[in-house]
């Protein structure tokens, strides 16, 4: 049988982060992929210019549709919004016994919010502790620490050990927006750093839809068997693949998106 992972996101119309990144990601993969979606928004590769939250009943039969069907293998949970979805979808995977990994997704690339403010504590206490792995860039880490964000290693495996305090079973720590021309992600684990990961910082604005994919991309390897460590690497090395291949997609007229399928056809 295929292996299955779930992704429960808001839906990016530009087709480059979100859902449609997720879905893209897995396939790519070869995972069969699933949906959930909490939001529909308005957005291209410029700018989000409408968010429309889904009915919180239709979210939650959407979770139950898949859920009492499909033998889901992991789950990646991205947008939520509000309060109220976030508690939805934690009701709805009481049961799920699987893995989660958790992209607290606030900002959008174009610099909209896509979290409200409200919701930041009812994502902590709802769902930071059923996450497998927490996968959050530096400045989302210290919203959910309130904290200021970190600038050096020392920092970012500072902030992964006291996100990992609060439930969540391993933090991924993502550099992107860190300085300097090498970009470093740390695993943590409770007791300590369980891997790292570096990539050469590249000069192009197609960044859209990272964070997305990465996080979808470690659902694809949990959902295949893999162990947390390897299916981070994997994703890793697979994001950064499409990140060198993203200029020749030439999608959009902002920041486009990276390229998912650069392993089975050339832009």
């Amino acid at each position: 049988m295929v292996p299955i992972a779930l992704t429960i996101a808001g839906s990016d119309s530009g087709g480059g982060a979100g859902i449609q990144a997720d879905l893209k990601a897995m396939s790519a993969l070869g995972v069969y992929g699933a949906s959930v979606i909490t939001a529909i928004t308005a957005q291209n590769t410029q700018a989000v210019t409408a968010v429309h939250g889904v009915p919180l009943d239709v979210i939650s039969a959407q979770i139950d549709a898949v859920l009492s069907d499909l033998d889901v293998g992991a789950i990646k949970i991205g947008m939520l919004a509000t309060p109220e979805i976030i508690q939805t979808v934690a009701d709805g995977l009481r049961d799920f016994t699987g893995p989660i990994v958790l992209d607290p997704v606030m900002i959008a690339k174009s610099g909209d919010a896509l979290l409200a403010r409200e919701a930041v504590q009812t994502l902590r206490e709802e769902l930071l502790p059923r996450a497998t792995v927490l996968t959050p860039n530096l400045p989302e880490a210290a919203v959910l620490l309130d904290r200021l964000v970190a600038e050096d290693r020392e920092d970012m495996v500072g902030h992964g050990l006291a996100l990992c305090a609060l439930g969540a079973k391993a933090v991924l720590m993502k550099g992107g927006h860190a300085s300097g021309d090498v970009c470093h992600d740390i695993l943590i684990g409770p007791d300590g750093v369980l891997a790292e990961m570096s990539a050469s910082r590249r000069d192009t604005k197609n960044t859209h839809g990272t964070g997305c994919t990465l996080s979808s991309s470690i659902a694809a390897g949990l959902a295949k068997g893999l162990p947390l460590t390897q299916a981070a690497e994997e994703a890793h090395a697979y994001l950064q693949g499409a990140i060198a291949e993203a200029d020749k997609l030439g999608v959009g007229h902002g920041h486009g998106p990276v390229h998912h399928f650069y392993r089975v056809w050339d832009a």
